[in-house]
């Protein structure tokens, strides 16, 4: 079981950059698959980012490829995910989730925790 708690969301100017933390519980975090997602009102939610326990591996959506970094630290127990370059598009609420798998899915389906929720508004 792990319990995870975003923050680092809020309003930016186009072209700005936020970087946003998801803190975990749990002992075992390093062993986690973590990826990034986000849900703007009206649209499905969207896979952002992930990185993989076991390899470190990234996979980011083409949506964000260049501009959005993620990174781990696992003696912190915290995912993070540097957005550079934001566009009003961009406009959502993120949150993270975590699977014991150490592929990427983008699939929301395929994640077993979520945090619950950050909100990242970027005006033009």
């Amino acid at each position: 079981q792990v319990q995870l708690v975003e923050s680092g969301g809020g309003l930016v100017q186009a072209g700005g950059s936020l970087r946003l933390s998801c803190a975990a519980s749990g002992r075992t975090f390093s062993r986690y698959t973590m990826g990034w997602f986000r849900q703007a009102p009206g649209l499905e939610r969207e896979f952002v980012a992930g990185i993989s326990w076991s390899t470190g591996r990234t996979a980011y959506a083409d949506s964000v490829k260049g501009r959005f970094t993620i990174s781990r630290d696992n003696a912190k127990n915290t995912v993070y995910l540097q957005m550079n370059s934001l566009k009003p598009e961009d406009t959502a609420v993120y949150y993270c989730a975590a699977r014991t798998a150490s592929n990427i899915p983008t699939r929301g389906e395929s994640y077993d925790y979520w945090g619950q929720g950050t909100q990242v508004t970027v005006s033009s």
